[in-house]
């Protein structure tokens, strides 16, 4: 029986007015392609349901089938309660993978190309007259063989195998509509800056306009109010700034813990937005944002002007019964409670955009996330296109989050498989590290994690050697940098290293086979006690190195044939978490 998904699904935007769409959806496989020509947007076939927002290939929605269905057709009934009636109504897609047409009562309402990022439309024009039993229609495309979509770890035949996994096709985040007034808040974008004690607030309105409007900023931080602000709009985009440091009246701690955000101190500010025209309210929304700072200086971390060691944990997000979509809430807050029950401060979410959910639980709990993009197999312009469509969509879309402290578009050169040498997929790589600094300037970004960086803040290296290989490796700058992990350079020819922090940003992986699920690893033992001793010895190689500034283990959990995860694949712990914190918590 699936789970229900209730929980809104923007915790950083959030109306109360909504109505979540997800349960169970008419489905339909379309492996002919005959649904277009038959006019299925019109006339739907019966054949079977789905519960939404489970893919097809999940457990969870009901059909639990892996093979390969490149074309799905969704159809369900929406009615819009009368006092909905006389404000523009707008649909809400978290996402859907990869390519999808929606439809309104036989009409096409919108086309979006991308399997990772939210998409929006307004349908009230193509409602029936009283607003009652529209029928909305999806038809999806998703190519399974096709290796130049960001795809992530989905794999490009039925059978996963090596580090590939079941796809996942069609919905796979909430599905919502809510109702709008012509002027409402279209985006929304904070920007702390702690050395002044200020934080920046971005929104526009979505809409040029002649009336007479004014928005209101209302800011507490524990329930207190700090800042009530009512300023006039002439432009559908603002930019406003708030001075917090001088709000409080008990100034002894406010440069540490008190207020700043970090994994120790999750602090965080709730705000109240409001637009009006004179006093009648347009749109309301609730929202919130951490102080604090990422910056490199003299080849150091900071988090909040203060060297920060990372101690991170590859995180897939793959789940045994819904596969990239979490059954339920609790348990994306569970994976960071038992991350950090190990010891670890925060997770690079491998190659996959996270639902916005796992953020807010990161925001909240205090856990550090580097925002990861799904990437493309093999190069092409088109490739390349996609990549950096979607990617752009990903940093508006998480901007805001404080606990998404580093951005990273490519990993180990998926996508850009002759990056070493390849001038034309070096550029691609550094105009996906600029074209992230052009809309995020506050976070570092790395090029390509792993090795063959071409310009990167960070430069993490991916390396499953042994512990003594290890502490060889990385005793001196000069030796971690003319390693060659999977025989490949560091850094692409004509780049090389420029100061950035280093860090082991894969390591470990080693199997431990805990339950009837066989699999691999990149090393292996054959007891609890025996993981523990090898995470122990292989950790603090790196803790001991005098020029490494953090680490992320692979991994956190079990994914399908891999078993080198320190929980099962169902989140069982596989060893002592409290012996995996006491090596963690030696740095």
């Amino acid at each position: 029986m699936a789970l229900p998904r209730n929980e809104y699904p923007r915790p950083q935007f959030v109306r109360k007015e909504w109505v979540n769409l997800n349960g169970e959806w008419d489905f339909a496989f379309d492996d002919a392609n005959q649904g277009l020509n038959k006019k299925w947007y019109k006339e739907f076939p019966s054949e079977k349901t789905i519960h939404v927002p489970f893919a097809y290939q999940t457990k969870l929605s009901g059909i639990h089938d892996p093979s390969f269905h490149d074309i799905v057709w969704y159809r369900r009934t929406i009615s819009i309660s009368e006092h909905w009636q006389k404000k523009r109504i707008v649909l809400h897609f978290g996402a859907v993978d990869y390519r999808a047409w929606v439809y309104i009562n036989g009409e096409l309402a919108t086309f979006h190309e991308g399997g990772n990022t939210p998409f929006s439309t307004d349908i009230t024009h193509l409602l029936n007259e009283d607003m009652t039993d529209n029928e909305l229609v999806l038809r999806v495309e998703d190519p399974s063989e096709d290796v130049t979509i960001p795809r992530g770890k989905q794999y490009w035949h039925e059978q996963s195998e090596s580090i590939f996994y079941t796809r996942t096709t069609g919905i796979w985040q909430t599905v919502w509509m809510e109702p709008l007034e012509d002027a409402h808040f279209g985006t929304i974008r904070w920007t702390p800056q702690i050395d002044r004690g200020d934080v920046e607030l971005e929104f526009d309105l979505g809409e040029t306009f002649d009336k007479d409007l004014s928005v209101e900023v209302k800011i507490s931080f524990n329930g207190k109010s700090i800042v009530s602000d009512r300023a006039d709009v002439f432009e559908a985009y603002n930019k406003r700034s708030y001075n917090l440091r001088n709000r409080f009246t008990d100034r002894s701690n406010i440069h540490g813990p008190g207020w700043y955000w970090s994994p120790e101190h999750p602090n965080l500010f709730d705000a109240t937005l409001t637009v009006r025209s004179g006093d009648r309210v347009l749109d309301q929304v609730e929202t919130y944002f951490g102080m604090r700072k990422v910056s490199i200086e003299n080849g150091k971390f900071m988090l909040n002007n203060m060297p920060y060691y990372q101690k991170l944990v590859l995180d897939q997000g793959y789940f045994p019964e819904g596969l990239l979509t979490a059954p339920s809430d609790e348990d994306l807050k569970k994976d960071i409670e038992l991350a950090k029950e190990m010891g670890f401060n925060g997770a690079r979410k491998h190659q996959k955009v996270e639902d916005p959910r796992f953020l807010y639980w990161a925001d909240k709990l205090g856990f550090l996330v580097w925002g990861e993009m799904a990437n493309t197999s093999e190069y092409s312009e088109d490739a390349a296109r996609r990549l950096a469509t979607e990617w752009f969509d990903v940093v508006k879309r998480d901007y805001s989050h404080p606990s998404i402290i580093v951005w990273l578009p490519l990993n180990e050169s998926w996508g850009v498989s002759r990056v070493a040498f390849d001038k034309q997929q070096q550029a691609h790589a550094t105009s996906m590290y600029w074209q992230t600094k052009s809309i995020d300037v506050t976070r570092p970004v790395l090029s390509n994690d792993g090795w063959e960086h071409t310009i990167s803040d960070i430069c993490g290296i991916h390396n499953y050697q042994s512990a003594q290989e290890m502490e060889t490796a990385y005793q001196t700058i000069e030796s971690a940098i003319s390693t060659t992990p999977a025989n490949r350079l560091i850094y692409a020819q004509g780049f090389s290293y420029q100061g950035e922090p280093i860090l082991i940003t894969e390591y470990g992986g080693i199997a431990y086979k805990k339950d009837e699920n066989e699999g691999w690893g990149y090393s292996a033992v054959q007891s609890a006690d025996d993981l523990v001793e090898e995470y122990r010895k292989v950790t603090e190689a790196l803790i001991s190195s005098p020029i490494i500034q953090g680490f992320c283990y692979t991994q956190l959990t079990d994914v399908e044939q891999e078993i080198n995860g320190l929980l099962t694949y169902d989140r069982k712990p596989k060893c002592d978490l409290n012996k995996i914190k006491m090596i963690n918590d030696q740095r």
